[in-house]
């Protein structure tokens, strides 16, 4: 597939600055163009993912969901978000207390509880649980503080330890 390439003759400078205006001019014509076809382009592809954002946006629990996979999938830290434990406990933390003490509890009640529960788990992540962790632990730790026996009496014969600079200390230096 060969394109086939229109030449024109030039003979002179006004036919050059003729040819180079209509250049710009086709240039310009064919920018808008495509401007015009892309924004057409991305008006179709926008409508049906408005409408499913709607749709989404009226069902609870949705953006959590779509928050837990978006940060799985992108593998990134996002700067001050959730991490990956938060969006287990926001996703998990629902199902356990649907399991266990919302059993027999009303819609109403279960929604509230399920609302709270998801927002206590945002404040939780890995930094603030690791923190705890730190602070048990150094908690339970015993003190590492070395005993002295201050009762004692100094061994016989031993002497306090001089530093050794390399001179003797008779030694006369001039």
């Amino acid at each position: 597939m060969t394109k086939k390439v229109m030449s024109v003759k030039i003979h002179n400078i006004a036919e050059l600055k003729e040819e180079i205006r209509r250049l710009t001019q086709l240039k310009n014509e064919q920018e808008a163009y495509l401007s015009n076809q892309y924004l057409l382009l991305r008006k179709k592809i926008e409508a049906p993912s408005r409408l499913l954002g709607m749709l989404t946006s009226s069902i609870p629990g949705v953006d959590m969901v779509k928050g837990l996979f978006s940060s799985v999938l992108s593998k990134e830290k996002s700067d001050g978000k959730s991490d990956w434990l938060t969006n287990t406990l926001r996703v998990g933390l629902p199902l356990v207390l649907n399991k266990t003490l919302l059993k027999n509890v009303g819609w109403l009640k279960k929604t509230l509880v399920l609302l709270l529960s998801e927002r206590a788990a945002g404040q939780v992540n890995q930094d603030k649980i690791g923190n705890v962790i730190t602070k048990i632990a150094d908690f339970v730790r015993p003190n590492k503080k070395k005993k002295q026996h201050h009762d004692l009496p100094p061994l016989e014969g031993t002497q306090p330890e001089v530093p050794d600079f390399g001179i003797p200390p008779n030694s006369e230096t001039s």
